[in-house]
């Protein structure tokens, strides 16, 4: 239990910004990051 409470901290330091400002792209152009998802709904 210890260990996920510790991942869970960290995570939620890495994401609030903790360890520092975000660093831009080594290289310039079009980066497309994240994911999709797509789904069908249906009534039966």
């Amino acid at each position: 239990m210890k260990y996920l409470a510790l991942a869970l901290t960290l995570a939620t330091l890495a994401g609030c910004g903790v360890d520092g400002k975000p660093t831009p792209p080594a290289r310039s152009g079009v980066t497309i990051s994240g994911d999709a998802r797509v789904g069908v709904s249906a009534k039966l």
